[in-house]
């Protein structure tokens, strides 16, 4: 399990991370999620998998917040468990009786499969306090009648808007009604994918929330991400606000 930080642009600190499975073959390397979570899925492995990337991410948040680093981290959950009754009752047991800072990305397509019981299952998560976000907005079939539905406090904003906003006459016009939307609707926008100081200036002034990409961080295993949040987070709170986005670009940029 990897974890890449999210950072607040008013609060300039680190606000929470998302993690990412990763695979690490003996004989074939490393195997990115892409090439594997949908054979898991086909297979009937995908519940045990995320299970298993529950208990991990509870493990490491009980870490982090042992070293006085109380992040939220957030979990990916695949579209075909929101369908699994079995799952969703498992899963908040782990969440329920954990007291870790645990939450869920989901992304609009996987409520599309079975609507109904979707929003059932995310109200379940919702109602024991587990924060849902909705992942790769505005990458599938970005529908608002779903959206007004789902109880989730945060929207990502997909990051093929993101790495274009700079150079693209119509990407900007997106990214920033859909920052005024969800503000509408009382959610948190994170943009995904910032990998240029222009991007993150242009994010700021729009009002975005909270910024992920590679101009901040790559996903770094635990140690890693502990080193970052313990030196990196530090130096962020102690930097003057706006127009703080011009500060220092060793602190912003990390391979």
């Amino acid at each position: 399990m990897q974890y890449q930080p999210k950072i607040h642009l008013r609060r300039q600190d680190i606000a929470s991370a998302e993690a990412l499975v990763r695979w690490q073959h003996p004989s074939r390397g490393l195997i990115m999620p892409g090439d594997f979570i949908a054979a898991a899925e086909e297979a009937g492995s995908i519940a045990a998998l995320s299970l298993w990337g529950i208990k991990q991410v509870i493990a490491d948040q009980r870490r982090l917040a042992a070293t006085g680093h109380d992040i939220p981290i957030f979990i990916n959950i695949s579209g075909v468990l929101l369908a699994d009754a079995d799952f969703v009752v498992e899963a908040c047991r782990l969440l329920k009786g954990s007291k870790a800072k645990i939450g869920f990305e989901i992304t609009e397509t996987a409520v599309i499969r079975d609507p109904a019981v979707a929003l059932r299952h995310l109200q379940q998560f919702a109602d024991i306090g587990i924060p849902v976000a909705i992942d790769d907005y505005g990458a599938g079939l970005s529908s608002l009648a779903y959206l007004k539905q789902l109880p989730a406090s945060e929207l990502k904003i997909d990051k093929m808007f993101i790495t274009q906003l700079t150079s693209s006459n119509r990407d900007p016009l997106i990214v920033r009604s859909t920052i005024d939307l969800a503000h509408a609707m009382e959610m948190e926008v994170t943009a995904e994918g910032v990998e240029s100081p222009a991007a993150l200036a242009l994010l700021s002034v729009m009002g975005c929330d909270l910024v992920q990409g590679y101009l901040i961080s790559r996903p770094l295993n635990f140690d890693a991400f502990l080193t970052f949040v313990e030196k990196e987070g530090h130096r962020a709170m102690s930097m003057p606000s706006m127009p703080g986005i011009q500060r220092n670009e060793a602190f912003w940029k990390r391979a």
